[in-house]
Formats: structure tokens, C-alpha cells, sequence
């Protein structure tokens, strides 16, 4: 018991120096500098500031092995204005490779192997696009070698996606790098001057007549066959031709016609054999469609022959006189023609009654007789 006693103040005095020690370890900890490790992950949620340290400056490239100059300096602004920044998805998304600094080698020969292995980093969050894009003549171009074929950001952008539709016009702008020539002649169109010059929402713009991300060859059979089909979309609505004061029986007018039905049959039996019937691109062009007021259009009445003729070569100066057009058969246009139209409408309705009641007459008789000879 005496020992106790004589050993407890040690004791106090041993549980005091360890706590004094403590304190003096965590307050020299507090004060001392804190050093970064560069190495180390950046906290969650900063990503895009910590990248920005040193991709936010504009003379930061490098030169790829194939001699080419690579920026890469990342616009804060554009970045911040991007749909994906504000919506919280930061760099490492699509740059999964790369998580600490220094950053991992790039092992690409030039700019376009880059891109083409960064973009397929897209479907992780558009996987329904990303595969749409696969069936289609883009995808088909790359698979079959050609680097120049389009990829997700040759048209959304990379740092700078924006809402591909805003303003509309952008649509067909987008497509201009590789299609220029096409779209030289569609911003001189009836279309295209339309959404250029007034920003109408109501013509087509690529996407409309192309598709968007599963676009196919419009060269083949089965593309050619759908035209009329896809041009009824907008011409055959009432909401929309009526503020043009247009008409929207064109194709429901064009289908009782030769080339309508011809193309009918050709559609549902053999969609992928090519047949010659006109469509409507055959007659008003393409992508330089212009109205037929116009001296330049392929429908003009002036040109209308030339245009008739590229499939009818044997065409003489009456052929088109013949032709009543999209226009329903009335007695102020075609006054000979409708009379006619009349007389057999008619014709044909009472020679189908006439037989009837012949039929009907017959098959009385025939009863009547049967009536007759029993009573015998």
C-alpha cells in the first residue's frame, strides 16, 4: 500500500509530459508550410479548375510526331459556356486516361488519330446516338479507311458543345466543312435563303431529309424510293403550307399518277432494285430547289420540257401543254380535259349499275322460271 502511494505522483507525472507532448506535436503540425503534391488527385468537384491552372494558358501546345502543332489551351469561357461544364461534367469524363499530373505519354501520330480516339468516349453517357451513328454512311466510310470521316465532335464540337440547334441555321453550317459544294447550292434555294436570310423555322434543313445520326447513302435505291414519302412530311401538312398559302394534295396527287403508282409497286416488291420513275427531286433538283416562278428553276414553264425530256428524250414542244402538273383536273384550267374526266366518272358508274341490275334481273328470272316449272 505504501509503494502505491509513492509511485502514484510518478505516474501523474508521466500522463502530464505525454500530454504536453501531444499538443506541442499538433500546434508545430498546424503552423508548419503545407507542401503540394502535384501527383495527387484533385478533390472531387475541381477538376475543371485544376486542369484549367495550366490548360487555361494560351501558348501551352505540343508538336505530335507527325510534325503537327497541338494547342492545348482550353478557353475558360468557351469551356464555361459549354452544355457540359455547367452541367457539372468535368474533365476526367472524357479524359479518363488521364488522373494525375504528370500526365501519361500520347502515343498518337497526328491531330486526327487524337480526335478519333476521344471520341468514342461519348458513348458512355449518348450510348442510343453513339450506336445510331454506327448504322450509318459515316461510320460505314470510317470503317471502310477514310480518317476524314466525321466524328461525334468534328460536328458537336469538343470544349465547345453547344445545343446543335441554336439558332437553326447552325444545323447546315455545321455540315458545310465536308459538304460545301452542297451547301453553296442549298443556301442559294428557295429552302435555304429562307432560313438564312429570315430564319424561318418552317423549311428543311439537312437533318430534316438526311437523318441525324444513322444517315444513309442517299444514292441508294431504297433512299431514292422514300423521297416522295419524306418531302410529303412538310408538303403534304396543312398547319404549315397553309401560312404559304400552298396546297397539300401534291402527294396525295402524285400517287394516282404514273410515276406515283410506278414507284408504289417499286417500294413495296423491290425496294433495293433502282427504277426510274420520277420522284420529286428527278423534276424540282435537289438541293438547289428553287420556286417555279423563278427563270433558274427546273420547273419553270420555260425549262419544264428540258426537264421532262431527261427521261422522256422523245418528248415534243406539246408534251408539257398534256401534263396538268400537281393540280387537281378543274373546268377553268383544263376545261377539255375535266368534261372528259366527267363523262367517264359517270359512264363508268352507270355501266357498273347497268350491270348490276342485269345481274340482279337474271337471277329474278331465274327464280321465277324455277317457281314456274314446279307448279307443272
Amino acid at each position: 500500500m505504501v509503494k502505491s502511494r509513492l509511485l502514484l505522483p510518478f505516474v501523474i507525472i508521466g500522463v502530464l509530459l505525454v500530454l504536453w507532448g501531444l499538443a506541442s506535436n499538433a500546434s508545430s503540425t498546424s503552423a508548419a508550410p503545407l507542401s503540394v503534391d502535384r501527383s495527387a488527385a484533385p478533390p472531387a468537384q475541381q477538376t475543371e479548375q485544376y486542369c484549367l491552372s495550366c490548360h487555361g494558358k494560351p501558348d501551352l501546345k505540343m508538336t505530335l510526331p507527325s510534325g503537327e502543332e497541338l494547342s492545348l489551351y482550353i478557353s475558360p469561357d468557351q469551356l464555361k459556356s459549354s452544355a457540359h461544364s455547367p452541367a457539372g461534367i468535368e474533365c476526367e469524363a472524357c479524359h479518363t486516361n488521364i488522373t494525375t499530373y504528370p500526365h501519361p505519354a500520347i502515343n498518337f501520330q497526328t491531330r486526327r488519330d487524337l480526335s478519333r480516339s476521344y471520341y468514342e468516349a461519348c458513348q458512355k453517357c449518348h450510348p442510343a446516338n453513339y450506336a445510331k451513328t454506327q448504322d450509318g454512311i459515316h461510320a460505314k466510310s470510317a470503317a471502310a479507311g477514310d480518317p476524314k470521316a466525321p466524328i461525334c465532335t468534328d460536328c458537336h464540337g469538343a470544349h465547345d458543345v453547344q445545343k446543335p440547334d441554336q439558332p437553326r441555321v447552325k444545323i447546315s453550317q455545321t455540315c458545310s466543312p465536308c459538304h460545301q459544294d452542297v451547301y453553296d447550292s442549298y443556301k442559294n434555294s428557295i429552302h435555304g435563303s429562307a432560313l438564312i436570310n429570315d430564319n424561318n423555322p418552317d423549311v428543311p434543313v439537312c437533318t430534316d431529309c438526311h437523318g441525324v445520326h444513322n444517315i444513309q447513302d442517299p444514292r441508294t435505291a431504297q433512299f431514292r424510293v422514300q423521297t416522295p414519302e419524306m418531302c410529303a412530311g412538310c408538303h403534304a401538312d396543312p398547319q404549315r403550307m397553309s401560312k404559304y398559302n400552298l396546297p397539300t394534295d401534291v402527294y396525295s396527287l402524285y400517287q394516282t399518277s404514273w410515276h406515283g403508282v410506278d414507284i408504289s409497286v417499286y417500294k413495296a416488291n423491290w425496294p433495293t432494285i433502282w427504277h426510274e420513275s420520277a420522284v420529286c427531286t428527278d423534276c424540282h433538283s435537289v438541293h438547289d430547289i428553287l420556286p417555279a416562278s423563278d427563270p433558274k428553276s427546273s420547273v419553270n414553264p420555260n425549262n419544264l420540257l428540258a426537264t421532262c425530256q431527261k427521261c422522256h428524250k422523245n418528248a415534243g414542244p406539246n408534251w408539257t401543254s398534256a401534263w396538268t402538273g400537281h393540280n387537281k383536273i378543274d373546268p377553268q384550267r383544263t376545261p377539255y380535259l375535266y368534261a372528259v374526266d366527267r363523262f367517264y366518272s359517270q359512264f363508268a358508274q352507270a355501266v357498273l349499275w347497268l350491270c348490276i341490275l342485269y345481274v340482279v334481273l337474271q337471277i329474278m328470272h331465274a327464280l321465277v322460271d324455277r317457281v314456274r316449272r314446279s307448279l307443272k
